[in-house]
């Protein structure tokens, strides 16, 4: 039952996100040019930055999902989140790693597929995000976990990467 709230929440968000509208898009629209158009070999440089971005964000998104199964109890969905609050691993440099990846996977789909309106999708997306998280995720982290979250939000950095990974001033293992 716990791997299938998982697969739920994964397919239903990021999956519908970096795939399913994606896919629709481009469908509608036509707009596919593999390589941008450049010439051998340059046009394999759109696809091999597309690559590293999608593995980089399909970890992100992995390590989140992983982290939220065995120490939060809980899924990367709104409607099942995590019990307890993750401070560990990726989430001990960047508040919002699982959307990072989305991002980045979104990114890669921009570079491989040469699509323009893949591209406003990600702009939508990042948008969007931009304005949820500090507005509604943010206040709903700090009414369910308090003062332990306020202090995690003061010193992790929402999008950019802490060189550092913190380690909370009560020295616990979280």
């Amino acid at each position: 039952m716990r791997i299938l709230r998982h697969l739920l929440a994964v397919v239903l968000l990021p999956g519908v996100v970096t795939i399913v509208v994606p896919a629709m898009i481009v469908r509608r629209t036509g707009t596919l040019n593999f390589g941008w158009g450049l010439t051998p070999p340059l046009g394999w440089l759109p696809g091999l930055l597309g690559c590293a971005l999608i593995g980089f964000g399909l970890l992100l998104m992995y390590r989140t999902i992983s982290l939220f199964a065995s120490f939060g109890e809980g899924t990367l969905a709104p409607w099942d989140p995590p019990r307890r609050l993750v401070v560990r691993g990726v989430y001990r440099r960047v508040r919002n790693p699982m959307i990072s990846g989305v991002f980045f996977v979104l990114l890669d789909e921009v570079a491989l597929l040469g699509s323009p309106p893949v591209l406003v999708w990600f702009l939508i997306v990042f948008a969007l995000n931009a304005v949820y998280i500090p507005l509604i995720e943010e206040r709903s982290l700090a009414d369910r976990f308090g003062e332990e979250y306020l202090d995690y939000k003061r010193n992790v950095p929402r999008w950019i990467r802490r060189l550092r990974p913190w380690i909370p001033e009560s020295g616990r293992r979280s």
